[in-house]
């Protein structure tokens, strides 16, 4: 849990770097949290999903700082996030940039957040 409170606090932070854990486990609230919500509204019986949307709407900045710190983390920019608008093929591309190890050294975009003691 704190590793998701950590990404709501940085609600619009883009610049900097994310560890694989944080990137992760904010992605695993995210999903229990949505599960929850339909769950919830399903035995409301309320059709329009508006808690999901709701939520989704408060999460999407902290999940958009976020995956880019995680990108940064790659040595990689955060354009690189638009090539999720690439069909299937950009998907699994950013997949794997996800699950790939950080840059063990300090990079341009700060130093690695393994050694920084939290």
């Amino acid at each position: 849990m704190n590793w998701y409170l950590a990404v709501l606090k940085k609600y619009a932070v883009f610049n900097g770097r994310a560890r694989r854990k944080e990137y992760w486990m904010f992605c695993l609230f995210n999903l229990i949290i949505g599960f929850i919500l339909g769950f919830v509204e399903g035995l409301a019986h309320e059709g329009f999903g508006i808690l999901g949307a709701v939520y989704g709407l408060l999460a999407f900045l902290p999940g958009l700082g976020v995956a880019i710190r995680r990108l940064h983390d790659t040595g990689r920019s955060g354009w690189w996030l638009l090539l999720g608008l690439v069909p299937l093929l950009g998907m699994i591309v950013l997949l794997i940039f996800m699950l790939i190890d950080s840059d063990p050294a300090e990079n341009e975009y700060g130093p690695n957040p393994k050694l920084q003691i939290a």
